[in-house]
């Protein structure tokens, strides 16, 4: 019998399908592989329930990579802000999150509310100081991609300080056109539209990402349990002595 999984040849479905995660991965080790495919790096969409970790990624981020992810110094009340204006109706927003179910990166896509420009979307991305070096940039990008074009979405946008190697590197290598503007760059690349492979890509990505969150909040929630029942036994213990003494 054929697998069905060798019908599919993009190296975003190759990719989802690796049986290794990438959340311990050492970034020199990565960098060794040679290739983007060779680890699994579960990728998912998050909706409002995911505000308290979002808020909680951005807040964290130093002051400098606040002022590369936004293009200005943003402070606390200003980040809040920026979370509170989220529009999950429209826009989209994925994550990675580590086996404690922190929330390590992000990418925003959103869409243009121009009338003019309904196939155009900017995309935004943040990765805390503890992750770099394992090509979640990249990673996030490309699941942004492949979202956009199944949404119909024909032209990306990206807007980063000029100073911004690693997200300008990014959009270069991903062909698009970057003008650059004194300390502002703008990153402009044309997406092929949908196909059967995207489509099907996007879906087995979507649910492995998924299955594999669910995955971790069970983990989680084992090691709370086990850790409280262990406090429970700790104090029955300490309990049992003192009556004895």
């Amino acid at each position: 019998m054929v697998d069905p999984l060798s019908w599919f040849k993009s190296s975003a479905f190759r990719g989802a399908v690796a049986p290794r995660p990438l959340d311990d991965v050492a970034p020199g080790e990565l960098r060794k592989t040679g290739s983007s495919t060779s680890m699994a790096v579960p990728i998912r969409s998050m909706g409002p329930g995911h505000l308290e970790r979002i808020t909680a990624h951005l807040l964290a981020l130093e002051p400098h990579d606040r002022y590369l992810r936004f293009g200005y110094s943003a402070n606390d009340e200003q980040i809040q802000r920026y979370v509170a204006s989220l529009n999950f109706a429209r826009d989209e927003l994925f994550g990675i999150f580590n086996r404690k179910l922190e929330l390590i990166a992000m990418a925003h896509l959103a869409y243009s509310v121009d009338p003019q420009c309904t196939s155009c979307a900017e995309f935004g991305v943040s990765v805390s100081r503890q992750a770099r070096g394992r090509g979640y940039g990249s990673r996030l990008f490309e699941r942004a991609v492949m979202h956009a074009r199944n949404e119909g979405v024909s032209q990306l946008f990206i807007h980063a300080l000029s100073e911004n190697t690693a997200m300008l590197r990014i959009a270069r290598k991903a062909g698009a056109a970057i003008v650059r503007d004194g300390s502002e760059s703008e990153a402009h690349l044309h997406l092929p539209p949908a196909d059967f492979d995207s489509r099907v890509t996007e879906l087995v990505n979507e649910q492995m990402a998924l299955t594999n969150y669910h995955l971790k909040v069970q983990a989680r929630q084992f090691w709370d349990g086990l850790a409280l029942l262990m406090e429970i036994r700790q104090g029955v213990r300490e309990s049992r002595e003192r009556v004895r003494g």
